[in-house]
């Protein structure tokens, strides 16, 4: 019958006639038969089903066998016995070099005809053995799961005992070396059910037999950290996690962060390899055990592998969110390594490239998962953009990608931050700022935040772009008895000549830190900077001058040297005076004092007062694009009704002082006044922002500081209550107060106050008003028939002496900006520009006048972006617009400086000769030896973090280049299938390219 049967199959029939014939014989087989015949039929039907070279041979084959192993049960065991079997294991079957790859199924299917005979547990002792033999010997993936279908269906032979776990770790040693060779679709499904029946087989022995499941994890672990492996471990390990029972999670990840004998970098290398496993597309719980390693490493403090591994991965696991079938995994992880990230910005700013082109895929996949996941990433975005602020310029882009999703409330966004910080002990990641490793672009060099120091931060180096102060302070001589100066000159010549991209103000915040400032808590910066200008001034005060030179200049008046030799520094260059004056209304006697002045602290007009139309004595005028040229002649100064007269003016007692103006603003709907001859001269065509007229006006509604210097000087009534007693009427009596600016300051500061107490909170709330603030701006300085007089004889031109107010121009150089809705929280940024003479030094002091081009104001002077250890390049436009963009970005404090008028030159030319002004600082011999050491430490700090560096990364696993998920997004927009960008699939390159 044999015979019959393999001529049958061999022959050239056509199948479904050899069909015919073979079930002829298969129902002869039913029948008794001798021995003989039944081996030769088991003989046959083995080598059709192990070597027929087509399906239907191996059909035929295991038909047979089943017929004969139901019906003639004796036989068929003789047959399949324990020696057949090793040999099949051990030395295959069919020629060699073409051993069969069905033995297993082979074995699998005679199994279940013997499990009842008395040889059946010698094939189940040796099937044990034999098969952990087969996984030492790393099986295909195939192989691998026909192993455990075996297993599967036949429990009886899995190892036992220590075997057992040898097994276990045996076959994640096997599942680490899974690759898929082929990219097409099929193949790879087939390669995802070829890994989930081992991982399979592996959660059906754990669920029996517990106690193999921490070896089994350990041997995982020694896989993944595993700095020798030739090729990284495959992906598929992924499967062998989501089978471990979460119950173990804290105890597994506990051994592992307090187990001495594992390195950093085998620490560095297993998690960078377990991120990755994002990308598995049959993982479950896979970003639950990524996540738990992540906290445990943060519990023992090791933040310098979670911040390397963080800044290597966290653009892949982004790029996973593209892919339905990985999205809420990858989303979870990114989710818990941005918000436990920060220290540094560095994290979130690798990724704001992307995130644009993100959200649009993300909307125009259409789905309920894109949906969810879009608003938890714009809840994302906004809690970063919370902590970290002062990016503007990096910033708009995406706040524009997001800016139709939710926005989380503030106490969400603190509750996120606050629930996955790495600690809560800020000083602990103190050393671990971001990393730049070089200078800015710029050639600036940032300030490192010592720990919500960015007020002190921003106040520095708005003070040191003030570039007269700042080479005034790095001129000073040594062994000046001035400490606190000394500490700001060699912190000003570190940001001068350091090669650092970041200087630490460490010893200047200890020295300059107000004593009832809390450590660590976010101060206000406007009361330390006035805090420090005290303390300099005071420090100088006491008898330790400077400028020494001014004493031998005959440029001045002895009452004016004297005058001027009795300032300091900060005075100088900060110091302003005011006078304060109050007219009884009833006999009309004026009070007056002088004080000095700093800054200038700008309350906002009640919302009822409109300062633009008020009839004050200093009403608000705002100008168009012109150039109003100082009084060529002192008797055009505008008189103050306030002040006795030498002689009548035509004007008459009634006349009104200058308004506050500036320049670059207009009233909403004016019409630009056109530039005329004496205009400033910037071509329009070339510049936006030259031709004053086209800024951005502010709402009508809104403030600009022209309104709320105005509205600081213009007159307060005292009346009711605040009723003021008149010496003259020795009674209390109605009066008008009103302050009057009589030295305008070389550095104009102004404090906007934003911040005013709520009595139903019984907080301090912050004003969001958005205030434009003006590139130039005009300010009316009271000038003494005295000064004028004075001015008229170093002019020649005595031809009329009196009293008025003079018109002084100020051209803006420094906004530090506050971030947040509180004094006590947000962030500090700033932006700068180094403002130098816009009339040249050799300026004739014959009064000639220059050509318009030398009064030219230079809208072409670069401004720069401040930000801690940050400094970018701006402009005036994002100056202007910070506030549009980020409604708790506003501005605070500004500094201005006085542009050098004729009236003024003979003073600025006495202080620039005596303070070098316009010199290179010569500094002392000191301070540029320890700059020069600290460049040569910085340079060999370089190479130590170069070559450790080198050896973390080359620790790193290798992973397919994250950003080809951005571009096949962008240039496969037609494609289908399930794990696309788009909803509904995906090609299999795409694919293939998602799990691999």
């Amino acid at each position: 019958m044999d015979k019959i049967l393999e001529a049958v199959v061999m022959s050239s029939y056509p199948n479904n006639v050899k069909q015919g014939l073979v079930r002829r014989v298969i129902e002869a087989a039913k029948q008794p038969m001798d021995s003989e015949q039944c081996w030769s039929m088991l003989e046959l039907s083995t080598k059709l089903y192990l070597t027929g070279d087509t399906k239907y041979k191996r059909e035929i084959g295991k038909e047979v066998l089943e017929v004969y192993g139901h019906y003639h049960p004796e036989e068929f065991e003789e047959f399949f016995n324990v020696r057949f079997l090793l040999s099949l294991l051990q030395e295959g079957y069919g020629p060699l070099g073409k051993r069969s790859h069905y033995v297993l199924d082979y074995i699998q299917l005679g199994l279940q005809f013997v499990l009842e005979s008395p040889s059946a547990n010698s094939i189940f002792s040796l099937l044990r053995i034999e098969v952990l033999r087969k996984v030492c010997e790393r099986p295909s993936p195939k192989q691998c799961a026909k192993i455990s279908k075996l297993l599967i269906q036949h429990p009886q032979c899995i190892p036992t005992g220590k075997h057992q776990v040898l097994f276990c770790q045996q076959l994640i040693r096997c599942i680490g070396q899974f690759q898929c060779v082929s990219e097409g679709e099929e193949d790879i499904m087939e390669f995802l059910e070829q890994v989930n029946k081992v991982s399979g087989l592996l959660q059906r022995i754990w669920r029996t037999q517990t106690s193999a499941i921490l070896p089994s994890l350990k041997e995982l672990f020694t896989i993944i950290s595993s700095t020798e492996e030739q090729e990284t471990p495959s992906n598929a390990l992924a499967s062998v996690v989501q089978f471990v029972p979460l119950e173990l999670m804290d105890g597994v990840i506990r051994n592992l962060t307090n187990d001495d004998s594992i390195t950093d970098v085998q620490m560095m290398t297993a998690i960078g390899r377990m991120i990755d496993w994002v990308s598995w597309p049959l993982g479950k719980n896979i970003d639950k055990w990524i996540i738990a390693l992540l906290k445990g490493l943060a519990a023992v403090k090791k933040f310098s592998i979670l911040i390397e591994v963080t800044l290597s991965k966290i653009e892949k696991v982004f790029s996973k969110l593209l892919y339905p079938i990985v999205r809420e995994g990858a989303l979870s992880v990114l989710q818990y390594m941005l918000l436990s990230f920060q220290h540094s910005h560095e994290a979130f700013h690798l990724l704001l490239p992307h995130i644009p082109r993100l959200v649009a895929s993300l909307k125009k996949e259409d789905s309920n998962s894109a949906a969810s996941s879009l608003e938890q990433l714009a809840e994302l975005i906004h809690c970063m953009f919370f902590r970290f602020s002062g990016f503007p310029d990096l910033y708009e882009p995406v706040l524009e990608a997001v800016k139709a999703l939710p926005v989380p409330n503030e106490d969400r966004i603190k509750h996120l931050l606050g629930q996955n910080a790495w600690t809560s002990q800020k000083n602990e990641l103190a050393c671990f700022y971001p990393r730049l490793a070089s200078k800015s672009e710029t050639g600036k060099i940032g300030l490192i935040n010592l720990g919500n120091t960015c007020y002190m931060n921003s106040i520095i180096q708005s003070l040191f772009m003030a570039s007269d102060f700042r080479h005034s302070v790095l001129n000073l001589t040594e062994g000046n008895s001035q400490p606190l100066m000394t500490k700001l000159q060699w912190l000003f010549a570190f940001l001068e000549h350091s090669q650092r991209p970041a200087i630490s103000p460490e010893s200047f915040l200890s020295a300059s830190w107000p004593p009832w400032f809390t450590p660590g808590a976010q101060q206000d910066c406007s009361e330390y900077l006035k805090y420090l200008l005290d303390r300099l001034h005071e420090e100088e005060k006491t008898g330790k001058r400077i400028y020494q030179k001014l004493k031998e200049s005959s440029l001045m008046s002895q009452a004016v040297e004297h005058h001027y030799l009795n300032k300091t520094l900060i005075e100088k260059m900060f110091g302003g005076k005011m006078m304060t004056k109050i007219r009884c209304l009833k006999c009309l006697n004026v009070s007056s004092r002088e004080e000095a002045f700093t800054d200038l602290s700008l309350a906002f007009p009640p919302p009822d007062r409109h300062v633009r139309g008020s009839t004050s004595v200093l009403p608000v005028e705002e100008i168009g694009p012109q150039f109003i040229e100082p009084p060529e002649n002192p008797s055009q100064l505008t008189g103050s009704p306030w002040i006795p007269r030498k002689a009548p003016m035509a004007r008459g007692p009634t006349a009104q002082p200058m308004p506050v103006e500036t320049l670059g603003f207009q009233e909403p709907g004016e019409v630009a006044q056109p530039l005329s001859g004496n205009a400033i001269g910037v071509d329009a065509a070339k510049d936006p922002l030259s031709a004053f007229g086209e800024q951005p006006c502010a709402p009508k509604d809104s403030r600009s500081v022209p309104d709320l210097i105005n509205y600081f000087l213009s007159p307060e009534r005292l009346t009711a209550e605040n009723k003021y007693h008149c010496e003259k009427c020795a009674s209390l009596q109605d009066a008008e107060k009103v302050a009057e600016l009589t030295e305008g300051p070389h550095y104009l500061i102004l404090t906007l106050l934003r911040f005013s107490f709520d009595p139903r909170t019984m907080k301090r709330k912050k004003i969001l008003d958005n205030v434009s603030i003006p590139v130039v701006l005009k300010l009316p300085i009271l000038v003494t028939p005295d000064e004028t007089e004075e001015v008229c004889r170093r002019r020649k031109d005595r031809a009329a002496a009196g009293g008025g107010f003079m018109s002084v121009m100020y051209d803006l150089c420094s906004v530090v900006v506050h971030s947040g809705i509180s004094s006590e929280s947000g962030h500090y940024y700033c932006y700068s520009r180094e403002c130098t003479e816009t009339i040249p030094h050799g300026q004739p002091r014959d009064g000639a006048t220059k050509p318009s081009s030398d009064k030219q104001l230079d809208f072409e002077i670069q401004w720069y972006l401040f930000n801690d250890t940050r400094v970018s390049f701006s402009s005036f436009e994002s100056v202007s617009n910070v506030t549009s963009f980020f409604p708790k970005d506003t501005a605070y404090v500004l500094f201005y400086r006085q542009r050098p008028s004729r009236q003024s030159c003979l003073m600025h030319e006495a202080l620039s000769e005596a303070g070098h002004l316009h010199r290179e600082p010569s500094l002392h011999k000191d301070l540029m030896e320890a700059i020069s050491k600290d460049n040569i430490l910085y340079l060999q700090e370089q190479e130590k973090e170069a070559r450790n560096r080198a050896a973390y990364i080359s620790a790193l696993p290798k992973s397919p280049l994250w950003w080809r998920d951005f571009d096949r997004d962008k240039d496969d927009d037609n494609s289908s299938g399930g794990c696309s960008p788009a909803a509904g699939g995906g090609g299999s390159g795409s694919f293939h390219g998602l799990v691999f």
